[in-house]
């Protein structure tokens, strides 16, 4: 039984149709990775997940129990945690008070306030400073710090090298890479395929709301990974 399971998921948006029949499933300690060009549908699979956006049809599975139908704060509860494009962190509040407004689903686990300063050391002295006042750096950190708050089973991560530096990217990348080790699976939006295919276990490219192509990262070239996104379907397997 797979940990994450995703059956004939759709969702819209008034009449457009955002994501089409979308099946996954997701193991314990992968990363999948899901790319795809803007408006393909990749955010709104993700807050789907998290209960942030309304399905229309399908069903998503937690560990064998159907989440479909619960709200956002009792998937967080159950063990899904979604990090945001755009962080949407309370800017007069303080890193530290961030961070624990999560604790609020009620999981016990390994990630605490001393967990997320040691997995995001950049965080330490900025401890207690206005989230409104850090760099975009320290802000991502601190939005998937939030998320880690949690002690999440399935992390969702859109977009987190967003309107940040290269040196920032490849900094926090570094940080995510101590998260691989802890068992966490994690569904990582990304625009960088490349440093997706790197980070990766697994890929899975969307097109118009669709799974196009979806493989082991190993065994995918960046050629079909490129021709999935610009919709020239291809079988996608190295040679």
């Amino acid at each position: 039984m797979s940990l994450l399971a995703l059956v004939n998921v759709q969702a819209r948006h008034g009449l457009l149709q955002a994501v089409r029949g979308v099946s996954l499933s997701l193991e314990k300690g992968e990363t999948l990775a899901l790319v795809g060009a803007n408006g393909a549908g990749k955010t709104t699979l993700l807050r789907a997940i998290a209960g942030a956006h309304k399905l229309s049809g399908g069903s998503i599975s937690l560990g064998g129990v159907d989440v479909g139908a619960k709200p956002s704060y009792a998937r967080a509860a159950l063990g899904i945690a979604l990090t945001p494009e755009g962080r949407k962190l309370f800017s007069r509040m303080t890193v530290e008070e961030n961070l624990l407004l999560a604790k609020a689903a009620g999981r016990s686990g390994a990630f605490d306030i001393d967990a997320i300063m040691a997995i995001f050391p950049n965080l330490k002295a900025r401890r207690k400073s206005l989230a409104g006042s850090l760099s975009g750096g320290e802000q991502q950190a601190t939005a998937i710090g939030r998320a880690l708050m949690t002690n999440p089973d399935v992390l969702l991560l859109d977009e987190v090298s967003l309107g940040l530096a290269p040196i920032v990217v490849e900094r926090l990348y570094g940080q995510l890479e101590a998260l691989k080790g802890s068992g966490l699976a994690i569904i990582l939006v990304e625009q960088d395929l490349k440093r997706a295919m790197a980070a990766a276990t697994r890929i899975a490219c969307m097109l118009e709301g669709e799974i196009v192509l979806e493989g082991r990262a190993g065994e995918l070239t960046r050629e079909a990974i490129m021709r999935a996104y610009f919709g020239l379907r291809s079988s996608g397997r190295a040679a």
